[in-house]
């Protein structure tokens, strides 16, 4: 008995000290996964409604439709501010700034064609309007200026802001050296004003914002923070400073915690969204609820894509900047805070501690396995204790190391009791052998990690959609067969991406999304990931052939067939470019991942095979990459699609060359279909060249085929050249505009 309870104690302090020492010397290396953990939380918490009465006029897609590209002219936000302020609204806050004078004002035309009398100044009314109405202004602070930039018309702050215990040491607030404001003439005609810098974490999430910056030896208040101290009435702001930084900030005997650098830990509300938005254009018209805007809180900003105001938070990877005011002001006013006092690292080594002694307790007095079928309770139990101090008592105690303490505690004490070293690789080359392809699994194996971390390079990536999903989910009896459905295509197609050393990277539904040359070099990854696709739409034969032979299929395989349609139909996009690839803290298929635009771009383009009626949607990125002796081609369009400016070339691959399955061309012969792309792309050329009549002629000879292979591209293009020969277009560039994902 004693020594099972000094194995015991050994095995506790021993491991309880190396996680404890990883904890307490070395957060650099886990900050972000414990950031990660954090938001699974709130995930977990899901969407709350917010506290106070905030809304949010938002500059969105209809608005810019109707008033046409922002910036406007600023009588729009004129008018825009006095009818909220006829309405009642207590404090409006602009997530918007001026920087510059209003080019549509009337009076710069005067001066800038010499003309004389009395023309209207744009940005004069604007700023009457904003001295006649509750608005709080927006200015923006640059944080990469590394030499200090004096600006005569830094904004006045009409409080008072009071440093207690501040010393060189705990000075650790966000000091600017530049700053950016708005025109005098609007600034200075200003109550108030609000900086909106955000500050995202080394993985681009916004989990923090500033309520000061220092300035020119100055402090000066987020928008957020200003407009809070406005509507609390309070004259005179306390910064306190403890040992480790800034404690927080007090005004009105109410004590608002931050973290050492003066910033709020954000409690998110929702997603994008949560928060109630009114467009600016129902303002503008007055067709809003007056009585509900009455006294509230209104902030003016933007959700439109193109205005690049979009931020990555914990529940969204597209969250309106503006909302993040939004919830601010809410925490603030509710007193909702999330804080991190200095005791709490106690709190973590204890819980730490506690969690090993337990486990090493229980493996030392009950089975293996007995310890295993208790682990899931552990697991709920540390869940439950760490979400109520988060969300209850707003402690943010840390909630990654007591799920590695009871991991850890488990694996090493499953080794030492089981003997389990080569049971436990081969465990580890399964699991990644599942997720990723053999050679990438091999390399994760032997890398060390080194391959984990996130990098820029270059990859092609796919996304795969099964076609008419809903209508397949409906006539399946259960929810069984249906992943048993699903099955029957998911396995093949993995196949097929891991023969070709693809990694899949998740299952989205019926979707799937899988990328090339990550995390692992593939030689010709491009021709690779393509030649892949190729082969999962010849495989869609086969698996509809043993679909219809299959009984539990058969109201499904009768739903397509009445459709005109097979049971299985896919479409797929590719895209090639450079992106961030490694790992992401995510807990899904793999522990890879990649970001960026060329992800969003492929995903557009597997949703645009509905569009334009194609199988397979490649880049002009991909196509260059390509042998164009190998595959067959047909030139689908050049379109700027949603949130991008530079157009791009959409092009379809009908099958390859060699190998040729005309199958899925509705039984056409390779030379049918090059006779066709033949003609279809010298229409093309002259329609290029806005030759609208004779590529009419010609698309119109075309879709009068009747083994013709894609009636819907060319429906189109007989359509916009019949449009342009009847409206002849100014500067035609070939270029058309997708405002929607697909």
């Amino acid at each position: 008995m004693f020594k099972k309870i000094l194995r015991i104690m050994l095995f506790s302090f021993g491991i309880s000290f190396i996680l404890i020492a990883i904890y307490l010397l070395f957060p650099q290396y886990h900050t972000t996964i414990e950031n990660r953990t954090k938001d699974m939380f709130f995930l977990f918490r899901d969407t709350i409604e917010p506290k106070q009465n905030i809304y949010i006029v938002d500059i969105d897609e209809k608005s810019l439709a109707h008033f046409g590209q922002y910036p406007w002219e600023r009588t729009i936000l004129a008018d825009i501010l006095k009818k909220l302020t006829n309405a009642g609204v207590g404090i409006i806050g602009l997530d918007v700034m001026f920087p510059e004078e209003d080019r549509t004002s009337p009076h710069k035309f005067a001066e800038k064609f010499g003309l004389y009398g009395s023309f209207s100044n744009y940005d004069e009314v604007f700023a009457t309007t904003v001295a006649n109405t509750p608005t709080i202004l927006g200015y923006t602070f640059d944080l990469t200026t590394k030499e200090f930039v004096y600006r005569e018309n830094s904004p006045m702050i009409p409080a008072s802001f009071i440093e207690d215990g501040l010393s060189e040491q705990n000075d650790f607030m966000i000091v600017a050296n530049d700053i950016i404001v708005n025109i005098p003439t609007i600034q200075d005609k200003s109550y108030s004003s609000g900086f909106f810098n955000n500050t995202p974490d080394p993985s681009g999430i916004i989990r923090t914002v500033p309520l000061v910056i220092k300035y020119d030896d100055e402090i000066f208040p987020s928008l957020s923070f200003e407009m809070y101290r406005i509507i609390k009435g309070a004259d005179a702001v306390s910064v306190h400073y403890g040992l480790n930084g800034i404690a927080g900030l007090s005004l009105k005997d109410i004590f608002i915690p931050t973290d050492r650098y003066g910033r709020l830990t954000l409690n998110f509300r929702g997603p994008g969204k949560t928060f109630e938005y009114i467009s600016a254009l129902d303002i503008y018209n007055e067709d809003f609820d007056k009585e509900k805007l009455k006294g509230s809180i209104v902030l003016v900003g933007t959700s439109a894509a193109g205005l690049l105001d979009l931020r990555a938070t914990p529940f969204d990877s597209i969250y309106p900047g503006v909302e993040i005011h939004a919830t601010a002001i809410d925490n603030l006013l509710s007193e909702d805070f999330l804080s991190k006092p200095s005791w709490v690292e106690g709190l973590d080594v204890v819980v730490i501690f506690g969690l090993v002694l337990l486990l090493s307790i229980l493996f030392n007095l009950v089975s293996a396995n007995f310890v295993l079928i208790l682990l899931p309770f552990i697991f709920g139990g540390t869940f439950y204790g760490l979400y109520y101090y988060i969300f209850e008592n707003g402690i943010m105690i840390n909630t990654l190391f007591p799920f590695i303490a009871i991991l850890t505690t488990t694996i090493v004490l499953m080794i030492v009791n089981l003997f389990f070293e080569q049971n436990q690789k081969k465990l580890i080359k399964g699991k990644f052998a599942a997720k990723v392809s053999p050679a990438v699994m091999e390399d994760l194996i032997n890398s060390e990690g080194d391959v984990m971390v996130g990098h820029s390079r270059e990859i092609t990536v796919m996304f795969s959609d099964v076609r008419n999903f809903t209508n397949i989910s409906e006539s399946m009896p259960d929810a069984k067969t249906l992943i048993e459905f699903l099955n029957e295509y998911m396995d093949p197609m993995t196949e097929i991406i891991m023969k070709y050393e693809g990694t899949v990277d998740k299952f989205i539904g019926d979707a799937i999304m899988a990328y090339w040359n990550a995390p692992t070099d593939v030689e010709n990854h491009t021709d690779k990931a393509v030649a892949a696709t190729m082969e999962q739409l010849h495989a869609c034969f086969g698996i509809n052939e043993k679909i219809k032979q299959d009984p539990r299929f058969t109201n499904t395989v009768r739903m397509a067939a009445g459709m005109g349609k097979e049971p299985i139909e896919i479409g797929l996009g590719l895209n090639t470019g450079e992106a961030v690839v490694g790992e992401m803290g995510s807990s899904g298929r793999s522990d890879y991942t990649a970001i960026g635009d060329p992800i969003n771009l492929g995903a557009r383009l597997e949703s645009l095979c509905k569009y334009y009626n194609s199988q397979c949607n490649i880049s002009n990125f991909t196509k260059e990459r390509l042998d164009d002796e190998k595959y067959i081609f047909r030139f689908l369009d050049l379109v700027t699609v949603k949130g991008k400016s530079e157009p791009i070339e959409i092009w379809q691959i009908h099958d390859f060359d060699s190998g040729f399955d005309g199958r899925y061309l509705f039984e056409v012969s390779k030379e049918r279909i090059l006779e066709e792309l033949y003609l279809y792309h010298s229409a093309i050329d002259l329609y290029k060249n806005a030759h609208f009549s004779e590529a009419l002629e010609i698309f119109k000879e075309v879709n009068s085929w009747e083994d013709k292979t894609n009636k819907n591209v060319y429906d189109m293009y007989i359509e916009r050249c019949e449009h342009y020969i009847e409206e002849p277009p100014t500067n035609f560039d070939g270029v058309f505009k997708h405002t929607t994902k697909g």
